[in-house]
């Protein structure tokens, strides 16, 4: 019997690493799929939930050998600055936002301090990996315009 995760609701993902007999999709299908959402505006992350809930394809990886974001760098539609580090940008200038009409309110200082902690790690490990340039350096200013 596996370890009981607490507090953690999740599925397993797959063993294998071969794709499952049931997804008939081909190799080339799923990258047009990918790219055709790619252009409709939708990130990375909600591309693979499209293509689990609607198409019933469970992961990219085993069929076509690449993740979501390979793909979309070979089409040139990859994003700028990666998905989790944008969000994390929109959730400091809204918070940003908020304290400027609430000047007293410090749970959400300590909050927006939080945030501005994760984007500083986060990019550390982007400009590691040669993902976001050396130069990238994230500005209060930044955030608002993101």
């Amino acid at each position: 019997m596996p370890k009981k995760e607490k507090g953690r609701s999740h599925s397993t993902r797959p063993i294998g690493k071969r794709p499952p007999s049931w997804c008939k999709y081909t190799p080339d299908e799923v990258v047009a799929l990918i790219v055709k959402l790619a252009r409709e505006g939708n990130p990375p992350s909600k591309i693979g939930v499209i293509l689990r809930d609607q198409y019933g394809i469970p992961l990219v990886k085993p069929i076509v050998g690449k993740g979501i974001v390979e793909i979309l760098k070979e089409n040139g539609l990859a994003p700028k600055i990666p998905e989790d580090l944008e969000n994390l940008l929109k959730r400091a200038a809204r918070i940003k936002a908020h304290l400027e009409k609430n000047k007293k309110d410090k749970h959400n200082k300590r909050a927006l301090q939080l945030v501005e902690s994760k984007i500083h790690r986060l990019s550390e490990y982007y400009k590691e990996r040669g993902i976001l340039p050396p130069n990238w350096e994230y500005k209060a200013v930044v955030a608002s315009i993101a």
